[in-house]
């Protein structure tokens, strides 16, 4: 995997992940108090410093046969769970993600709902919605960017693309000062679940002792691999009714 693959990798996964936190933050700050949505923000983020700094050193401290098979069975289960809703949606059996209408539903939870003032953190609800959601998304930053990192040795160029992912989005939500509705996310989900699951099949063959025929070139094989499988199920969800594609597809977690 080469230095650009993997930071492009990053970026991409943790863009998803910086969208909904911006959402998220606009809804607080917009339908209650800015500077108490700052303040959760800045407490998240503050958390996963704490997080990062306790997690990274014991990951890269992992032998490395094992840390690729964790790794490549975490990433398989978040990479399939996302994947099953992108297929979902790209079938026609799962509404799209719409950034507008989440923030909609945010604001409108944040204008109705009640909540006194407490120290330092300024309205509690602003506050709270804030932080969670900050805290949650970032957590799935750390760990795309942690175990993409320590697999191929560079947590800094990992890193990096995390960060400028959340930098991206960030800087375009404050010069817009709206739910960024016009990024292809669903299509990124799309993306990314493919991305997941490959790596997760890679990494997690890798641990349990398997040599992949060319190394990390059988990616090129892997992830096309994935892709037309995925791309097949949407064809054949879109001749079936929604209530068969439910009862046959798993029901697992995702972001």
């Amino acid at each position: 995997m080469t230095g650009f693959a993997l930071f492009a990798a990053v970026f991409l996964a943790c863009t998803v992940e910086a969208v909904e936190a911006l959402t998220i933050i606009l809804a607080a700050g917009t339908g209650r108090d800015w500077r108490s949505a700052l303040k959760g923000m800045v407490a998240a983020l503050i958390v996963l410093v704490a997080i990062v700094a306790v997690l990274g050193p014991a990951v890269t401290a992992l032998p490395l046969t094992a840390l690729r098979l964790v790794v490549g069975g975490l990433l398989l289960v978040f990479g399939i769970g996302w994947l099953r809703k992108a297929i979902l949606r790209a079938s026609g059996n799962k509404a799209l993600h719409d950034e507008d209408a989440a923030y909609v539903k945010e604001l409108e939870a944040a204008q109705k709902a009640s909540g006194g003032r407490r120290p330092l953190a300024g309205d509690w609800y602003a506050f709270t919605l804030s932080f969670k959601g900050v805290l949650l998304e970032g957590l799935e930053v750390v760990f795309i960017a942690l175990t993409f990192g320590s697999n191929q040795h560079d947590i800094p160029l990992a890193s990096l693309g995390a960060l400028a992912a959340v930098a991206v989005v960030a800087a375009t939500g404050i010069a817009v000062r709206a739910p960024l509705s016009r990024v292809p996310e669903n299509t990124m989900k799309f993306a990314v679940g493919v991305m997941l699951t490959s790596f997760g099949l890679f990494w997690g063959a890798e641990g349990a002792g398997a040599d992949w025929p060319g190394s990390d070139a059988a990616l090129l094989v892997i992830i096309p691999a994935v892709l037309v499988v995925a791309l097949a199920y949407v064809a054949l969800f879109r001749r079936r009714p929604a209530a068969a594609v439910a009862e046959t597809t798993p029901h697992t977690a995702a972001s």
